[in-house]
């Protein structure tokens, strides 16, 4: 069996990482940078200011020397670890916290407007550092007019070391994420893969035509349900090849017997073994006979048909009880012989009934014979209509020699015949109640059968009340 569904989620997974990682260490990584850079800006901005409105215009007031705010700003610089400087606006250092009681130095090319709309720049500021630093101005106003500049340098290395504790963080969380991700992917191992791979072989074995392997999967989810399901097939398809050679070990002889009898009649009487004043007796044998494959063809063609799936039905609303009247009629000539009587105990002059006429016909006639062939002689059937919540239920009851407990689960088999009637059943084929049985599901309604042997059977078969004589009950 090819194993390509795990190494596909290995390499998902690992591939889920590797994309983690790519996206901390390029986007996350960018973003939180630009994040505490203006952050840092933006609290530069703010000191840059207070020195302009506090001290350096003092000192272009004349309000303050050089030298007072040279003290006040140093102790400020060490604070914020920058240097803080005051730039006239020809672009000359007038006071430098790192170079105390130097001269005025010129920046070379300093242009304010170099900064653009933005207050901050990061830079070497005009190559006067050997390091990336964050530079923040601000301008210092007296009496409306500009008259110089304050500017703070911090150095760039103090806002990676403070981008990467954050981005540290990052990779935290990456690591436990990932780390989830993995016990997702044992559980998806044990609840998901390997009782995938048990019903893969399964199949496999299903396949091969072993169906004895069973798919050990008890969960209570949809996985355990297809498991289940398959179990349930293999064991019956396991039973198929048994009812196959049952079949057509149950065809075989029913049409044998008959076969052999026709056979060796018709050479007895070719050899001249059966005398010629003695043909007819034996021609009516062979004709039974006949009638008997005959009978036996048909009903498998008719059980074959219902046994297909989309068996058409032409269901029409008719009176149940004149059906059953009519029926009854069919097997006055058989009664006679066996002195059988009919008891008829049918509700009202007319039930209408919803379904195919023909098929309720054959089902009626199948249950009628069944009764007359296993009905004592001096003995009366019981044909019942009731009706309730809009179902019909039709009754065909004998006191016949009964059905063994044992047999009652498989009379609806093909072919099957109980123990007690193989002596009394020499026209049957087995056939009768399966097709019952496939005419009542086929119009989605039961069929039952009550039995005790020696005493009687009674078969009782539902079919629906007529829509209108169901409406004209209900007003």
């Amino acid at each position: 069996m090819k194993r390509t569904l795990y190494p596909k989620l290995l390499a998902g997974y690992l591939m889920y990482g590797l994309i983690g990682f790519l996206i901390i260490t390029t986007f996350t990584y960018h973003i939180t940078f630009a994040f505490v850079e203006k952050k840092e800006a933006a609290s530069l901005y703010r000191e840059s200011a207070l020195i302009s409105s506090n001290y350096a215009g003092n000192y272009f007031s004349k309000t303050m020397t050089l030298d007072e705010i040279q003290t006040q700003l140093s102790t400020l610089s060490t604070y914020l670890s920058s240097e803080i400087w005051i730039v006239d606006t020809r672009g000359s250092i007038i006071l430098n916290t790192a170079a105390p009681g130097c001269d005025p130095t010129p920046v070379p090319g300093f242009n304010i407007t170099d900064f653009g709309s933005r207050y901050y720049q990061t830079g070497t500021f005009y190559n006067q550092f050997t390091s990336e630093m964050l530079s923040v101005f601000s301008p210092i106003t007296v009496n409306y007019k500009v008259r110089g500049y304050v500017v703070i340098h911090k150095p760039t290395s103090s806002l990676v070391s403070y981008a990467n504790g954050l981005v540290a963080i990052a990779y935290e969380t990456l690591g436990l994420l990932f780390l989830a991700a993995f016990v997702v992917l044992i559980l998806f191992t044990y609840v998901v893969y390997i009782p995938i791979r048990k019903i893969t072989k399964a199949a496999d074995e299903y396949a091969a035509g072993n169906f004895e392997k069973k798919i050990d999967v008890h969960s209570n989810d949809e996985i355990g349900y297809l498991a289940a399901s398959l179990n349930y097939m293999a064991n019956e398809l396991n039973t198929l090849e048994d009812d196959q050679k049952k079949f057509v070990s149950n065809v075989s002889h029913d049409f044998r017997s008959p076969l052999t009898s026709i056979k060796g009649y018709v050479e007895a009487m070719l050899d001249g073994t059966i005398p010629v004043e003695m043909q007819d007796k034996y021609l009516n044998i062979i004709l039974f006979e006949t009638e008997r494959l005959n009978k036996l063809t048909k009903s498998l063609l008719e059980l074959n048909k219902f046994g297909s799936h989309g068996t058409m039905l032409d269901i029409t609303d008719f009176d149940i009880n004149h059906t059953i009247r009519m029926t009854v009629q069919t097997f006055e000539g058989r009664c006679m012989e066996k002195r059988i009587t009919f008891n008829l105990i049918l509700t009202g002059e007319k039930l209408f009934v919803s379904a195919d006429m023909s098929k309720i016909e054959q089902v009626l006639y199948n249950l009628i014979d069944n009764a007359i062939k296993f009905s004592h002689t001096d003995s009366a059937i019981t044909i019942e209509t009731t009706e309730k919540n809009d179902k019909i239920f039709v009754s065909v009851k004998d006191t016949g020699i009964g059905i063994p407990g044992d047999s009652i689960k498989k009379i609806w088999e093909r072919f099957y015949k109980t123990d007690l009637s193989r002596g009394k059943d020499k026209k049957g084929t087995g056939l009768g109640l399966s097709i019952v049985k496939e005419i009542v599901q086929a119009h989605g309604e039961n069929i039952n059968c009550i039995s005790t042997e020696g005493v009687g059977t009674e078969f009782i078969f539902t079919l629906p009340l007529a829509k209108k004589l169901s409406h004209q009950a209900g007003s």
